[in-house]
């Protein structure tokens, strides 16, 4: 390999890791321009179904399956998925994009709390610590002495909940069946904007407004932090450590409140900043945490490679 080349497979996966934080980090001040048009269970659904078209497209274009494998694993996986939806975009109409991004993200450590009694995956070392600065994080974001924007809080956290199940559900599956990762999400967007487009008709009676800027918004979702989004993140995977992909989480909430802050003028006050500082230092050392596990399974695969090619000597 060149020099060239060799420059390539290290910075190429870093550069595409950059740019679906920013996609995804700024994707929570689209939403918030798009629920000003639009009931936000209609703007889910909207997202879900266009995003599964464009999902399908890129299934068909790489000569995937397009026929759904594990259907009533997936249809469970879908249901969470779309409850995850709604709730986010609902958080953003009732409160601020910046906030809910953060709040959303709390989904690694309902993570930990389900992976222990379902999967069997124990809380360990670093992990408890990141528990405990994401805790004391939600405690100064939530101010429960206030009460002032409660409910929109509790709807991001409830997505960011519904989020984790789904995590669940999808190491389930994937431990279980053999499954393409872009088919699954396909499917699962698919069969999750049904409910959610239920839940629009029965809510909304008024339908969207057709603005440039709504158009644009539904533009981005289906093509942006969908289409070009899982072709990055399926990219990433393929060239990066689980650990190291997962900076990934760090940096989304991190680019949606000061995207927030920037674009929509949504300065959190200091506990709340407080707060939103905690949660994420708890990201980053969960983060931590997964890249020196990735590292010690790396040294740990080398080492017992070099005894084996030595016993053949």
């Amino acid at each position: 390999m060149t020099n060239t080349n060799l420059k390539r497979s290290v910075y190429l996966p870093l550069i595409a890791l950059a740019f679906l934080a920013l996609i995804w980090g700024y994707n929570w001040v689209v939403t918030k321009t798009a629920v000003q048009y639009c009931d936000p269970f209609t703007f889910a659904a909207l997202r879900g179904f266009l995003g599964s078209v464009a999902l399908f497209m890129l299934v068909a274009v790489r000569r995937g399956s397009l026929r759904p494998r594990a259907f009533w694993w997936t249809v469970l996986y879908s249901l969470f998925l779309a409850t995850f939806s709604g709730l986010i975009v609902w958080a953003v109409y009732m409160g601020g994009a910046g906030k809910a991004s953060v709040l959303t993200y709390t989904m690694p450590f309902w993570l930990l709390a389900l992976a222990w009694p379902i999967l069997g995956e124990r809380t360990q070392g670093l992990q408890w610590l990141a528990m405990v600065l994401a805790l004391a994080g939600l405690i100064l974001v939530l101010a429960p002495w206030e009460l002032r924007g409660l409910w929109a809080s509790v709807l991001a956290i409830g997505g960011g909940f519904a989020w984790a199940v789904s995590n669940v559900l999808l190491k389930i599956i994937r431990k279980r069946h053999q499954v393409e990762l872009l088919s699954l999400t396909a499917w699962a967007s698919l069969l999750g904007s049904i409910p959610l487009i239920v839940v629009a008709l029965l809510v909304d009676r008024q339908g969207p407004t057709w603005t440039a800027s709504f158009v644009a918004a539904l533009v981005y979702n289906a093509l942006g932090a969908s289409a070009i989004a899982w072709v990055l993140w399926l990219y990433i995977l393929d060239s990066l450590p689980a650990g190291t992909a997962g900076i990934n989480t760090l940096a989304i909430p991190v680019v949606g409140v000061l995207s927030a802050w920037l674009r929509l003028g949504e300065q959190p006050g200091r506990l709340e900043a407080a707060g939103m500082a905690l949660i994420v230092a708890g990201l980053a050392v969960l983060t931590a945490w997964g890249l020196g596990k990735t590292r010690k399974a790396q040294i740990s695969a080398a080492v017992v490679e070099a005894q084996g090619a030595g016993r053949e000597k």
